[in-house]
């Protein structure tokens, strides 16, 4: 499912009116028409009203007066306050306006604070609220009497429609500018937009519904940089699994974790690999513990490896490269530590080893302060898996600008240096080298436990050692390991979920999404 950003929204809008020929007042009315159709389906429980839409003095509450008209036809008792004088609605909304005028429509309008506490003072029945304040293109921070119209909606605990999106979010980022409506329906037109999906907006939007407004197939189709993973789009990754095939046709991973006290991170990436279909994992580790590994994972070969005081040493550098010469991926950093010559050793690894690979944890710490080592491998085929701390080391920023900007965050790491980037949390962002971007769509509360950003990394590299792209292996991971904990929620809540119970979970996640996959991509 496509994603688009404000700018490419409006990009969109002006070649369907000036290059197709599309009057923009037709697209306002396929758009008003649409959303007041889903309204009259969704809330037939409160018809007929009394519904109240709140409008701006754009093209947001241009849709708004094109409902009004619609809905006042099917029955509907509709009122529409205008949070503008009427001479300061123009275009194709002032059209609107005026026919709404001509079919007279209830219309009143608060041009100030004064004014609208006036009105809404008068608004006691209502049962159903429209918001048409702010459409894609609002950028700044909500002022004045539109953000007490907000606190008014919001306080009234109505439901709430949105129009295309909750007022005072920000359609590209998903951030709140300042204050924002909370909907418990939003209509989008055309597409999706990326600040529906994105933390916090995708909180403000509740159910989200896509109409469709006339825009030329054309156009959408080539508007394809950022897409929403959903059981189409993962299912379409899923690796073949021939009748014939035996273990050595399903790939091995080589994973390289694991310190002293840290045997579990590991033994979870190692079981991730053979959890999502790899023929055989083996899992090198420091001498001191491979036997308690060996112990934990029945059906992983382990090897040991030299090691300092429990963390792998550069000694161990030669065996690896030995290791890696029969083995199809490389999962390298969860547990290893961050010793000066453990570092030492992953960067060798890394700018060495011809196999694709992901890196997560350690290995990331051990790229932290020189991330432009990346570039010095021309065969480099890797998957990083940061999380929002990992992912301000490695670019020198903070937490918060990371999480402020995720897309572009990672879009841009991504690019720079050539990898497929992994940026996790809340609505994970997987970034190309090429600069497309996908967003996955499973996933939970229930997976803020330790452990599991390992067994993602095991997922991962099994999927690569089954052949699959980094950009591929990325994609479907995520929604896997996503889909996994989907499951688990459903029955045991959000609360207690571990990424050992996660993994137990991830080969019938697997055979679900190749039957939902199926079912959706005919549907």
């Amino acid at each position: 499912m496509k994603l688009l950003t404000a700018a490419q929204m409006r990009e969109l809008d002006r070649k369907a009116i000036e290059d197709v020929g599309i009057p923009g007042v037709v697209l306002m009315e396929n758009a008003g028409r649409a959303a007041a159709e889903l309204l009259h389906r969704h809330y037939a429980n409160l018809f007929p009203g009394p519904l109240l839409i709140l409008a701006g003095k754009g093209n947001n509450g241009g849709d708004g007066y094109v409902m009004a008209r619609h809905l006042i036809n099917w029955g509907w008792q509709v009122r529409t306050l205008v949070l503008a004088p009427a001479e300061a609605i123009g275009g194709d909304a002032a059209v609107n306006l005026a026919a709404l005028r001509q079919m007279q429509g209830m219309i009143s309008f608060a041009p100030d604070e004064a004014h609208l506490v006036e009105a809404l003072a008068a608004e006691g029945d209502v049962r159903l609220l429209v918001d048409a304040l702010f459409g894609t293109g609002l950028s700044s921070e909500v002022r004045g009497h539109y953000a007490r119209a907000i606190d008014w909606i919001n306080d009234s605990k109505l439901p709430v429609l949105a129009v295309d999106i909750p007022s005072g979010i920000d359609a590209t980022s998903g951030q709140l500018l300042g204050k924002a409506v909370r909907s418990d329906m939003t209509v989008s037109f055309a597409c999706l937009k990326l600040g529906q999906v994105l933390y916090p907006g995708f909180e403000f939007c509740g159910r989200l519904e896509t109409v469709d407004i006339g825009m030329p197939s054309a156009l959408l189709a080539a508007a394809d940089d950022v897409v929403l993973v959903d059981t189409v789009v993962a299912a379409s990754l899923l690796p073949v699994r021939p009748a014939t095939g035996h273990k050595g046709t399903f790939g091995h991973l080589l994973v390289v974790a694991g310190s002293a006290g840290k045997t579990g991170a590991a033994a979870l990436t190692a079981e991730g690999g053979m959890r999502i279909g790899s023929g055989l994992v083996t899992l090198a580790c420091p001498a001191s513990t491979q036997e308690v590994l060996a112990i934990k994972l029945t059906e992983v070969m382990t090897t040991a490896l030299a090691e300092v005081d429990g963390v792998l040493s550069l000694q161990a550098l030669d065996p690896v490269r030995l290791l890696w010469s029969d083995k199809n991926a490389l999962a390298i950093g969860p547990g290893i530590g961050q010793a000066e010559e453990t570092c030492a050793l992953v960067r060798r690894l890394i700018h060495e080893c011809p196999l694709p690979m992901v890196i997560d944890a350690d290995g990331l710490n051990a790229l932290g302060p020189r991330p432009e080592f990346l570039r010095q491998s021309s065969q480099l085929k890797a998957v990083l898996t940061p999380h929002p701390g990992e992912m301000a080391r490695l670019t020198g920023t903070s937490v918060a600008e990371v999480e402020a900007d995720r897309v572009g965050v990672a879009r841009r790491f991504a690019v720079d240096y050539g990898v497929t980037l992994v940026l996790k949390g809340a609505k994970t962002v997987i970034a190309f080298p090429d600069g497309r971007v996908r967003i996955n769509s499973s996933g939970n509360p229930g997976m803020a436990s330790g452990g599991m950003g390992d067994a993602l990394t095991g997922i991962i590299g099994g999927l690569l050692a089954q052949g699959l792209a980094p950009n591929e292996a990325a994609v479907l991971g995520v929604y896997l390991h996503g889909l996994a904990a989907d499951r688990l929620v459903d029955r045991f809540g959000t609360a207690g979920l571990m990424a050992t119970d996660l993994l137990r979970e991830v080969p019938a996640a697997r055979c679900v999404l190749l039957l939902q996959g199926e079912t959706d991509a005919h549907s």
